[in-house]
């Protein structure tokens, strides 16, 4: 199978993350779009971050109409800091008839080299990137290893300006998400009190 691998904090899941799993799904054959939450996300280390178990019954609800979705909790069931070369190593440990496609913005390809083991990373996944800007390539991606832009595929992602730090922001101000998630996630959030 092809298997597209979206990780985040997904705090909240929100359209733009949704939208990026469709696109990367349709746009690259794939036959499944795997969400991962992370456990102890150790670039997010400054701040507090909402507990697996919301975040991961928010994913659930947001994906359960998509066929071509799933989510995985391999992050969430290990102990200390998750760094995305593990679980793409024990993905491909577990699933080994499988190819992956990780999914990223074009922000996150050019922090790829500060990213723990990102050799690891390209050696079990090519890196499927979404442009953040108008489809050209950042000025940043030329600077980096030629290990990383060879293991490299593009597709077009319509631009959407939503992120969960203004989201989280939004709630605590009583604002409307209304068309910001998905409506089960914000009558989730709504119920169990999030972000206020």
């Amino acid at each position: 199978m092809k298997v597209g691998i979206l990780g985040g904090t997904f705090d909240p899941v929100h359209l733009g993350h949704l939208v990026l799993g469709e696109q990367a799904r349709a746009e690259l054959s794939l036959d499944q779009v795997l969400f991962i939450p992370a456990g102890n996300p150790w670039r997010k280390g400054d701040r507090a971050v909402t507990p697996a178990e919301h975040r991961l019954a928010m994913l659930r609800v947001a994906v359960e109409d998509n066929d071509g979705f799933g989510i995985s909790d391999i992050e969430l069931r290990r102990e200390g800091p998750t760094y995305t070369a593990d679980t793409l190593a024990a993905l491909a440990g577990e699933r080994l008839d499988d190819a992956f496609w990780f999914i990223v913005g074009e922000d996150a390809l050019a922090d790829l080299p500060r990213w723990h083991e990102p050799e690891r990373i390209v050696a079990h996944a090519l890196l499927a990137v979404a442009p953040r800007t108008d489809g050209a390539a950042a000025p940043a991606t030329a600077l980096l290893p030629a290990a990383i832009r060879e293991r490299t595929v593009r597709f077009p992602m319509p631009r959407l300006d939503i992120s969960s730090t203004d989201i989280r922001t939004r709630v605590a101000a009583g604002r409307s998400i209304r068309y910001l998630v998905p409506d089960a996630v914000a009558r989730y959030i709504s119920e169990q009190g999030l972000y206020r």
